[in-house]
């Protein structure tokens, strides 16, 4: 039986995209789901959080902007699907036409789309974890004001100089942000993951966070294929700001070329003075 879920479309009915979301949103209601107009949303709340209570919510945003992503955020929803139909598009090869009439390209992605939010599949939070991490670090520590920024001190812990660790065990590795990039950020919004199975190279994009400040594109410290990613920071990307290193962490890699990778990573002894320098001059400009 396919699934049926709150649905909360893209409200931006100006763009192709957010027409794509509109007709996306019908199918999944023609399946049983139902909507939650996102304009009503805003000045009647009561329905539609009942409803969010009572079935899982599918969000569907039209464009970059993620309007219904956002309101749901502020709303305090808790997603269980998410999807984005420019991103998707762009994924499968589909070209989003300027018309607000929809074509038979876009009808048959909004039904792709459809047909995605509703097939059972495994997630990524069920593929087996990789590395073998520690069960608990060791960090050293530099205070600055009343903040408290940590490192970890364990071995196996490399960093660039994008603040990004990667801990490597054998011929896997897990990435993350360190703590002076969550708390430059403030509270922690959205997560963007990188896609299963990409092989990336060493800082090349692996993903992003963002806060109501910035977006931070996560810069990989090593190269590999993205064997699995967090898929908790979807619907609880503040896991994050509460610790980057342990429950926080981003991704899963296959490890290609360490070896090479480790020339241009600073173990804990090099990045800790990077990190003081760094909180140093964000304190000063802020």
């Amino acid at each position: 039986m396919s699934n049926k879920y709150a649905v909360l479309p893209c409200n931006g009915l100006d763009k192709c995209a957010g027409c794509v979301s509109k007709e996306t949103a019908l199918l999944l209601a023609d399946k049983g789901s139902e909507i939650i107009c996102p304009v009503f949303y805003r000045i009647a709340a009561a329905k539609y959080d009942k409803l969010a209570a009572e079935l899982p919510l599918a969000v569907i945003d039209g464009c970059p902007t993620r309007c219904a992503s956002k309101l749901a955020a502020e709303k305090g929803l808790k997603i269980t699907k998410k999807v984005n139909v420019s991103d998707f598009a762009k994924e499968k090869g589909i070209e989003i036409g300027g018309n607000l009439r929809l074509t038979k390209n876009e009808l048959e992605l909004a039904e792709m789309i459809a047909n995605e939010l509703t097939e059972k599949k495994d997630s990524a939070a069920e593929v087996a974890a990789g590395v073998a991490f520690p069960g608990e670090l060791h960090y050293e520590t530099y205070k600055k004001d009343k903040f408290v920024f940590r490192l970890p001190t364990d071995g196996g812990f490399y960093f660039n100089e994008n603040d990004v660790w990667a801990y490597v065990n054998g011929s896997s590795a897990r990435i993350g942000v360190t703590d002076f990039v969550q708390k430059s950020l403030s509270d922690i919004l959205f997560f963007t993951p990188p896609k299963l199975g990409n092989e990336i190279t060493q800082f090349e994009e692996s993903g992003s966070v963002e806060s109501g400040k910035a977006v931070f594109e996560i810069i990989s410290p090593v190269s590999g294929i993205i064997t699995a990613y967090n898929e908790k920071l979807a619907d609880n990307p503040e896991m994050i700001n509460a610790n980057p290193y342990e429950q926080g962490w981003i991704a899963e890699i296959e490890l290609t070329d360490f070896e090479s990778d480790k020339d241009l990573l600073h173990t804990f002894e090099g990045y800790f003075p990077v990190l003081k320098r760094k909180v140093d001059e964000f304190r000063v400009k802020n």
